[in-house]
């Protein structure tokens, strides 16, 4: 069955960065685009990011656009999400998904900007 398990969340100060880590298995990574979203806490659910199948191209959301950077290793089953600058608006559960909303969600992995 499909499998997607985030690491790497934590607590970091503003201007801070981390890197999630996603991996994936039960289905042909390689054959799937892969996203990243996050939901804050009293807000829905929002779409950081996705990459194609090769990581050729990749698009973010406005909000994190410069500073956020999604990449994957089709190799190791893994899709990766690095955050840099990070402020105390992007506390919140990151996602790892394969198909959107109605497809496969891992469990999270919070993540906590805060001084």
């Amino acid at each position: 069955q499909v499998q997607l398990v985030e690491s790497g969340g934590g607590l970091v100060q503003p201007g801070g960065s981390l890197r999630l880590s996603c991996a994936a298995s039960g289905f042909t990574f390689s054959s799937y685009p892969m996203s990243w979203y996050r939901q804050a806490p009293g807000k829905e659910r929002e779409l950081v990011g996705t990459i194609t199948t090769t990581g050729s191209s990749r698009n973010y959301a406005d909000s994190v656009k410069g500073r956020f950077t999604i990449s994957r290793d089709n190799a190791e089953n893994t899709v990766f999400l690095l955050m840099n600058s990070l402020k105390p608006e992007d506390t919140a559960v990151y996602y790892c998904n394969r198909g959107g909303y109605y497809g496969y969600w891992g469990h999270g992995t919070q993540v906590t900007v805060s001084s």
